[in-house]
Order: C-alpha cells, then structure tokens, then sequence
C-alpha cells in the first residue's frame, strides 16, 4: 500500500483539507487574531506553522527578552501578508489586557506555563500551550479547571497525535487490530542531550529582565545555561528529561491505545555519570506506569548507546502478533509469526512550503516535525470552529504531563505513588500528596490557590 494514497485517503486527512477550506466560511472575512508569548525556539516555530496553513493576523508579541522579542517582530512582519509589525510586549498581562486576540500561543518555559495559559482564557481567547502542561501536578490540574470553566478550547503541543506517519500507524497497525493482544510498551529516550558545562555565574544581560524570566521558580544565580535555551538543565524550571521527552512519547502511546491515568507510578534514577556539570537534572532514570491494562516503562540515559541506535527516542508497542516501533522520523510494524512488514517515514513538505528550508537554518525548525505541527494546529483551528476538542485536548495533555511529573515524585521519595484522579491525591500518603504541588516564590501565587 502507498502510504500517501494511504492518508490521503483517510478520514482526518479529509477532514484537515475540509478545515483549511472552511476556516474563512466560518470566520467570514475576519482574521483570527492571533498573540504568542514566548518568542524563543519554538514559540517561532509554532507560530510560523500556523501563519503557513492559515493567513492569521499576528498582533501581539511577548517576551522577557527584548532582543529576541524584537528579533521576532521583524520575522513576523516580514511574512504578514500586510507586513504589519506586532505590537510588543515585555509582560503578559500587558498584552492580554489589550482583550483583543482570538488564539493566545504559550511557548515559554515549562516554569511560564500555567499563569500566561490560564489569563489568557480568562481573556477570553481559545489558546495553544506547550507541554508539559505545568511543572507540578496541580498547577496542571488548574489549567485544565480553567479552561472548563472559561469554556474554552486548548490545544496542548503533545503533536504526535498529529504526525502523519504515526496517524497512519494507528490506523494501519493498531486499529486494524495487527498487534493482537497488547500486555506492554516501551518508552525511552538515550539522547545526550543533558547540559555537561559547568559555567560560571554572571550578571543576566542587558536584554534579559531575569527577575521576570524566573517568575514564580526559586531564583538561581544566572548563568549562560539559564537562558535562551538550555534552562531544562535545571528542575527549579522543569522535570528534566522525564518531563521533556517521556510526556511526548507516554502520551503518543497513551493516544495510540486509548489508555486514560495509570493507577500507580514508581521510577528511581538519579546523577550517575556526570556529576560535575551545573545540571541538576538525572543522567539515568527509568519509571513504571501501570495501567489497568498493561505497564508503560520508560528509561533515559544521556551517557551510553541506544540499544536500538535506530530508534534512540521512541515509543515500541508489544502484541502478541508483533511489535510496532515508532519515532517522529518512522514506524515499523513486525509480525510475529510471518505476514506483511509495515513501515512508513515522516512527510516532508519543502515542495509545499519552501520557509521550512529557511527557517530550518535560521530558527532549527525540525523538517521532520513541521508537518505534524501544521496538522496539529489544523485540528485546533477545526475544535476552535467547531467548539469541540482538539486531539490533544487540555485534559489529554494533562493526564500525560501529571503522570511524568509524579515519577519524580515517586523518585525523590523512594516509593511508588498511587494515584487517584478524582481527588488528585496520592492515596495513603499525605507527604506525596503535598508534593504534587511546588511552592511559589514570591509575589507570584500558585493557580490551585485563586478564587477566580
């Protein structure tokens, strides 16, 4: 079978070409309004994928660091179809006083995420959040109370539940029942990506208000691993690589088999190899999340190699009819007992959109991953039409955030967690379940605790 035949064929290709064409019969001739806080990596990325599949309006920019802020007005405005500059903004409440945008993108740091997120609905704009949904669990649960309570829709950026070749996968492999009996999978991530350097502490530089930056995290004496980039070194702004890496491929096999909250959570890992970088993160960890139907184990190492060098972060689903191995550049299915091998690779879309070659040099867009961040945003502008939710929907992206979040847990305290998602208590334990929320520095004031 021809895999572009195959899904274009499909039903949700059907329905991302529908989107597209509908989208102005529904909002009329008026553009979306469109604001982005966080004008970093990947807020750039995001952003430009969206101005690819649909001509927005992009008004409003935010960020704590005026020279990428500027940088990105004047990128903006170089691909606006008016060449409009966006207005500018160094704090988000600033911008979403202005109460004029229909789509608010949160691209910020995983510690920036739940405040901007949570104003912006209260603004009254439908908003794109990156994941992991928050840094402690309830901070992610206050995202998910507001978005029910403001009625409106949020896309988290889980977008593997939007990548072609794994939507192929699904429909090819486990819908079609081809693995058999499904009893475990695999997650993990062996990439070197941990921060080794050791620099020295500094003054921020002028462009950088890093009291703002920091927020309501701990202050850490600043240093050049802090920012633009490399802040994931450390936990006061994140969960390390558990809640970078694991969230995506959990929650790509959590969407693959319908799995929901697993019911109890344990990991151990710790600083093993390399103890001497300013890192704060683990080197080596692994988890286990075990749902009614089947365990999920993850493992990461940033020293070593892959035991399969070619699927170094990857989600691999076991049946009792085979196997079916899948990471953001291919999938494979392996029958246990003979019939047909099934694979297919990432769709890249240069011939369609030619900025993906310039904004891969300029702004490390990941070829690979564009189309699966324009199908993504293509299903959140279709839930935002349709007042529905998106395939990534606040509560998907929360479950998936939570569950990594709390394998920290469960690794500082040395004991498994056994969750209750009704009450989002740990049972039994009152000193975990006091961990499932970080204290704020500050004046800044934990969402689980506003009236609002």
């Amino acid at each position: 079978m021809d895999r572009r035949n195959f899904l274009a064929g499909s039903a949700l290709a059907a329905t991302f070409t529908a989107t597209a064409a509908n989208a102005f019969a529904v909002q009329g001739d008026k553009k979306r309004r469109v604001g982005l806080i966080g004008c970093g990596w990947y807020g750039k990325c995001d952003l430009l994928q969206l101005m690819n599949i649909e001509p927005v309006e992009v008004v409003s920019l935010c960020d704590v660091d005026s020279k990428m802020l500027d940088e990105c007005a004047d990128l903006i405005a170089s691909r606006q179809n008016s060449k409009q500059r966006p207005r500018t903004y160094a704090s988000y409440v600033d911008m979403l006083a202005e109460k004029d945008l229909d789509i608010v993108l949160v691209d910020t740091p995983d510690h920036w995420h739940a405040l901007p997120m949570i104003a912006a609905l209260e603004s009254g704009a439908d908003v794109w959040v990156q994941k992991p949904t928050g840094v402690d669990v309830l901070e992610s649960k206050a995202m998910l109370d507001a978005a029910r309570r403001t009625n409106r829709v949020v896309q988290v950026g889980t977008q593997r539940r939007s990548t072609p070749h794994l939507i192929e996968a699904k429909q090819r492999v486990v819908d079609a029942g081809l693995l058999g009996d499904v009893a475990h999978a695999d997650v993990c991530c062996y990439y070197h990506m941990r921060a080794k350097a050791n620099p020295p502490d500094t003054n921020p530089p002028p462009n950088l208000d890093y009291e703002a930056w920091t927020g309501p995290a701990p202050m850490r004496p600043y240093n050049e691993l802090v920012h633009p980039r490399s802040w994931r070194a450390f936990m006061e702004y994140g969960n390390g690589i558990v809640g970078d890496m694991c969230v995506h491929m959990l929650d790509m096999v959590r969407w693959q088999l319908g799995l929901g909250w697993p019911k109890r959570i344990s990991s151990n890992g710790g600083i093993y190899v390399d103890p001497n970088s300013k890192a704060n993160i683990t080197d080596t960890q692994s988890a286990s999340f075990e749902f009614d139907e089947m365990n999920v184990d993850w493992i990461h190492r940033t020293w070593g190699s892959s035991p399969d060098p070619d699927y170094p972060w990857a989600g691999i689903i076991y049946g009792d009819k085979g196997t079916l191995k899948m990471d953001v550049h291919k999938y494979e299915f392996i029958p246990l007992r003979g019939g047909e091998k099934l694979s297919g690779k990432a769709v890249i879309e240069t011939d369609q959109y030619p900025t993906d070659v310039t904004d891969q040099r300029d702004w490390r867009l990941e070829l690979h991953v564009a189309s699966a961040i324009r199908g993504h945003m293509r299903d959140f502008l279709n839930a935002i039409d349709n007042r529905s939710k998106p395939v990534a929907d606040i509560e998907q992206g929360h479950i998936s955030s939570a569950s990594c979040i709390m394998a920290n847990v469960s690794m500082d305290l040395g004991r498994t967690l056994e969750f209750d998602p009704e009450t989002h208590t740990v049972v039994g334990d009152e000193e975990a379940t006091e961990s499932l929320k970080r204290p704020y520095r500050k004046p800044y004031v934990h969402p689980s605790e506003s009236t609002a």
